[in-house]
């Protein structure tokens, strides 16, 4: 089985957050999502709308998603490579580079974002209304 990881916030869940999903899991058998909590979105300077129970709850329902997982801290993706026995780590190509030092545990891959589309976007966009 192969086992693909992504991380993110997941906030606002719109197309975007879709696609990747669902393109990381075309990528394996099992899709290991990580995401952000309230407590690290804190020390990162972010805040999301919805609570981490409701993300990951949101994304349990995906049928792309198999795991959910807490993300708490940036040192965690090495560890979590090998917990999960991770073939493929998955990011949106705003990272790109910025991860590449888990190629000594896995495959990385940084995938197109969808254009035109993102988190901040539409808080911007909501901001108007």
């Amino acid at each position: 089985m192969k086992k693909v990881l992504t991380y993110g916030t997941f906030d606002l869940l719109h197309k975007g957050h879709i696609r990747i999903l669902k393109r990381a899991k075309e990528l394996g058998d099992y899709l290991i999502v990580a995401v952000s909590t309230d407590e690290f979105n804190a020390l990162k300077g972010k805040k999301a709308y919805y609570s981490y129970k409701e993300r990951k709850e949101i994304l349990e329902s995906i049928k792309y998603v198999d795991l959910v997982i807490p993300e708490s801290t940036w040192e965690q993706k090495i560890k979590d490579v090998i917990k999960y026995d991770v073939d493929t780590f998955v990011m949106g190509d705003d990272w790109k580079g910025k991860f590449d030092f888990l190629k000594d545990y896995c495959e990385v891959i940084y995938l197109d974002r969808t254009e035109g589309i993102s988190t901040t976007k539409i808080k911007e966009d909501l901001k108007v209304v």
